[in-house]
């Protein structure tokens, strides 16, 4: 609205000028942002439970607390909730996702928490055909798996094994399955390089590799990969390699109409100043029967904590006791994934009038999967893509002007010339993102799994676990999230 930034900065002289004529008001307006968590100012001395981390785990996990009673405080570091999950405003209008985005089925938990905060969804567009770009050829398709006759056979005897592979993990205990050795001493890519006639089939999985993960094929164990497959599903639904990476009636089935960020956003508003944005937790210390969580903005004292926050920040705290060690070496063996989005906004979606989806993998290029990101409301049209792994190692690398024009080249390799001429250009590198390092998940290192694997949710003394890698089903993903706080909330409230 016209005149909205000069009235800011009058209310913020206004407010520093004549504090006592504007009343407690004021104070309120500089001490909190538009969720009413905190910004500045001491905290509390004493809560039932501290949760460090407000993404969308940690602030489930106070939420659940909060409504059985206790007394909660969410110390988040960064200046917003949400933490892997971002919304990013256009200029042309709508929101699309910095971050996490899409929902599908058997994604309950977060769509039940959704839907209590009155946050809607929309499906991801699908109509028409997808395209596949291989050796600077163009083709269309339909369904999940490119018609290249060259992989064809050797993708779908893939994909069955993995789905066995699958079928027989315990989500909760993948280190107890009695290949769970065998498996994790194997990276995924020498195990498909074992399974396969065609190399390209290798190359073809890194476009779901890389979106998923942020990593390749050989940074990763068959036992991760089968257990990743595993939870993408629920109690009811054995998870399939088609629901983890499809679209229509899989993980990308769906995205929020006001953005995903919207859902912690409406967390926080619910839990007001019981949360407090730019305080870091440095130091967690347990003595006498509490825990303490020391910050940027000083010391809180609680009878448990969870944290709920990226493995390496986990390593980044200075614990005492010190961390078991089964944990640190777990986490030690957990690096983020290398993740970056983009998109190029144009005014409408053209591709949609040529007869396509908007989606599209290239098995070479800067561009390796590409989704269809327009907003809800159909306008203006947004190609996102995602650039992870090796990929993302090549591209982060160069000057801004040169990786867009690798991204515009291989959007119009796919779309036509249109693509080349968006109205705007936005990226987020998540790797550059101190208070995650990465996205969208941390990964276990070949050989970690089968032997501290079983650390990953055992608490440490007073101390709880949450964050989505903790989850045992859709783990790396926003329903992954929320099970993980609700799991931690529920194992805290039963010993206060």
């Amino acid at each position: 609205m016209p005149g909205m930034g000069n009235t800011f900065h009058l209310g913020r002289r206004g407010l520093l000028g004549g504090a006592a004529a504007l009343g407690a008001g004021a104070v309120l307006l500089d001490h909190t942002d538009a969720t009413g968590a905190t910004t500045r100012g001491p905290l509390p001395d004493r809560v039932d439970v501290v949760v460090v981390g407000g993404g969308i785990s940690g602030l489930t996990a106070a939420r659940e607390l909060h409504k059985a009673g206790h007394r909660v405080l969410v110390t988040e570091a960064r200046g917003r909730v949400g933490g892997r999950v971002l919304n990013h405003h256009l200029r042309s209008g709508g929101v699309v996702e910095a971050g996490a985005a899409f929902v599908g089925p058997t994604q309950d938990h977060i769509m039940k928490v959704a839907d209590e905060l009155g946050v809607t969804t929309f499906k991801e567009y699908v109509d028409g055909h997808n395209v596949y770009v291989k050796n600077g050829h163009r083709s269309t398709y339909t369904g999940t798996v490119p018609t290249d006759p060259a992989i064809l056979v050797d993708a779908a005897l893939l994909q069955s094994r993995i789905d066995q592979m699958a079928a027989s993990i315990d989500v909760t205990a993948p280190w107890d399955h009695p290949q769970a050795a065998e498996w994790d001493a194997i990276t995924v890519k020498d195990w498909v390089a074992q399974q396969t006639i065609n190399p390209a089939v290798d190359t073809l999985l890194k476009c779901y590799f890389q979106p998923s993960w942020g990593s390749d094929a050989g940074n990763v164990s068959m036992l991760f990969f089968a257990w990743f497959i595993a939870t993408a599903g629920n109690e009811e639904n054995v998870g399939t390699f088609e629901r983890s990476s499809g679209t229509a009636g899989g993980a990308q089935d769906s995205r929020f109409v006001l953005g995903s960020q919207t859902v912690p956003i409406r967390m926080a508003h619910q839990l007001g100043d019981r949360v407090a944005l730019r305080a870091p937790a440095r130091r967690i210390v347990q003595r006498d029967g509490h825990v303490v969580v020391h910050t940027d903005r000083g010391a809180v004292r609680a009878e448990r904590a969870i944290v709920a926050c990226p493995p390496p920040l986990v390593l980044g705290i200075d614990w005492f006791p010190h961390l078991p060690t089964d944990r640190r070496k777990l986490l030690e063996a957990m690096p983020m994934g290398h993740l970056m989005k983009v998109d190029a906004v144009y005014e409408t979606p053209f591709w949609r009038d040529a007869g396509l989806s908007g989606s599209g993998l290239a098995m070479e290029g800067a561009t390796r999967a590409v989704f269809d990101n327009t907003p809800a409301g159909g306008s203006p049209g947004v190609l996102l893509a995602f650039v992870g792994g090796s990929t993302h190692h090549r591209y982060s690398r160069l000057p801004l002007a040169q990786r867009k024009q690798a991204m515009l080249d291989g959007f119009t390799q796919m779309f036509g010339d249109q693509a080349q001429h968006p109205i705007e250009y936005t990226e987020h590198d998540w790797t550059l993102e101190p208070w995650t390092t990465g996205s969208p998940i941390a990964l276990p290192k070949p050989g970690i799994i089968s032997t501290r694997g079983h650390a990953i949710r055992e608490p440490f003394g007073r101390v709880h676990w949450a964050g989505t890698e903790t989850s045992t089903y859709w783990s790396g993903f926003m329903d992954g999230a929320v099970r993980a706080g609700e799991r931690a909330a529920d194992e805290v409230a039963a010993l206060l």
